[in-house]
């Protein structure tokens, strides 16, 4: 059995000093959204207290699914590489980009190259390479091969839609089929939700039909995402049956606002090919932000 935890949208604070250059971009309208929103939400004492209970429960792996920093400043990037190793370490800690984490252009390839060891492949160079395709990358840990897929995309003010696209659709085809022919357990991670609907026109995904089929022709047995801040389940197709799409909150989200408190999942993974079954418990921060409590408990496979 592996113990598999899942949290989301850390938006690691306090927000650095900015430079003028670094403000004179698309950084300014999220600089104001912060100051005049988000801080009051997000908050950094939230964040330590779900991962110290998270700590305790000692889960094998950690999958992390995107949007780490706020507006992908030097600084941030810089944060998150120092913070990253206190999680856990990159054999123990598996990383996908949000659309945060390519706020501009640029951050992309800043955020791949600062916290490469933590999406870096079982498979990949052991050095970050320039103009490389990080993504698909596929990690196996047990029985369990993580599959980490990236929708991070550089969008336009008022926008944070992601892209999945051709290539990435026929490499990660590749990839299930390869551990679904080992007889793995596939989980795919992604930012943002691969479900039509599950978000605003200019927040959602672009490719949803192709990451769909990717799951049909490809198959897996649990897909992983974040973006929304919101505890959803939904089902996606393949030829093995249902498979479940699981989104959590954020993170760093407190008490009292219009979404959810923080929250992270832990799945108990067990079984064989054909008879995989799979239990999620989700642990949230409580209504007065003091504690971590077991708020949900779900069996997604039963092993039939």
């Amino acid at each position: 059995m592996l113990r598999l935890a899942h949290i989301s949208d850390v938006h690691l604070g306090p927000l650095p000093a900015l430079s003028v250059m670094e403000l004179a971009s698309k950084r300014i309208t999220g600089f104001i959204n912060w100051h005049s929103n988000r801080r009051r939400h997000l908050f950094a004492n939230t964040l330590d207290l779900l991962l110290d209970d998270l700590e305790r429960r000692n889960p094998d792996h950690l999958a992390i699914t995107g949007d780490l920093v706020n507006l992908a400043a030097t600084g941030e990037i810089d944060a998150v590489a120092r913070w990253l190793p206190g999680v856990g370490t990159p054999e123990n800690v598996s990383v996908v980009l949000g659309n945060h984490d390519a706020y501009v252009p640029g951050a992309y390839e800043r955020s791949t190259r600062a916290w490469y060891p933590y999406m870096r492949g079982d498979d990949a160079p052991a050095e970050w390479t320039e103009g490389r395709s990080m993504f698909p990358y596929m990690r196996v840990r047990g029985n369990v091969a993580l599959i980490g897929c990236s929708t991070a995309v550089a969008t336009p003010p008022f926008a944070a839609s992601g892209y999945f696209g051709r290539r990435q659709a026929r490499e990660t085809v590749n990839l299930l089929r390869a551990a679904g022919k080992a007889g793995l357990f596939r989980v795919v991670m992604i930012h943002h939700p691969p479900i039509r609907g599950a978000t605003s026109l200019h927040k959602r995904m672009i490719g949803i039909r192709r990451f769909a089929a990717t799951i049909s022709s490809g198959g897996a047995e649990l897909v992983l995402h974040g973006h929304t801040h919101l505890n959803t389940v939904y089902w996606l197709r393949s030829p093995a049956g249902p498979v479940p799409v699981v989104g959590i909150a954020s993170a760093s989200q407190g008490p009292g606002g219009h979404k959810p408190p923080a929250a992270y999942n832990i799945f108990e993974i067990s079984g064989e090919p054909g008879r995989w079954n799979l239990m999620r418990e989700r642990y949230a921060l409580d209504e007065l932000g003091e504690d971590v409590v077991l708020a949900e408990t779900t069996r997604l496979h039963t092993g039939e």
